[in-house]
């Protein structure tokens, strides 16, 4: 089955909810997504000779479908409010709806107490851990942490401030 991807589009932050982090998507690029139930997709933007890739989910307000645009995504790719730049969304085939880091994975997979315990988070508190681990920059750090995590949801802990706290 082959998966969705959108035509290349152009987009601006601002737009209709003048917000700095936030893009206004065009009802008939998001629509094919959501009618096959995928509100979170994975992104290519691009902007002169920059381009990235990451994922997002679709929001629905107001009538519109709204994408979160993070103030480093727009220093990556080194845009302003009401530059136009070129977007394509694909639909996310990943399961936690975000990349794991190869540090992640590996401890997850070493651990298959911890892992069982993972599995059990809603998916939005597994993926705001993955994103929390990931934006260390250091190798050793991401494994540090993940460590911990492991040993904090072998404890019982479930209260996503205190997971990645050493006790």
């Amino acid at each position: 089955m082959a998966t969705l991807q959108s035509p290349i589009f152009e987009v601006s932050i601002g737009g209709t909810f003048n917000s700095i982090h936030s893009l206004v998507i065009p009802m008939e690029i998001a629509k094919p997504f959501l009618d096959a139930g995928h509100t979170r997709v994975k992104v290519e933007a691009r902007f002169e000779e920059k381009s990235i890739a990451f994922h997002a989910a679709l929001i629905k307000r107001k009538g519109n479908i709204l994408m979160m645009f993070s103030k480093n995504n727009q220093k990556t790719l080194g845009i302003f409010p009401n530059d136009y730049f070129e977007m394509q969304l694909f639909e996310d085939t990943s399961k936690y709806g975000v990349e794991l880091s190869e540090e992640f994975e590996a401890v997850m997979m070493s651990d298959y107490d911890a892992f069982q315990q993972f599995e059990t988070l809603s998916i939005g508190k597994q993926r705001g851990l993955i994103y929390a681990i990931g934006r260390y920059k250091n190798s050793q750090t991401r494994i540090d942490k993940t460590l911990i995590l492991c040993e904090n949801l072998k404890r019982g802990i479930r209260d996503p401030r205190q997971m990645l706290k050493p006790l």
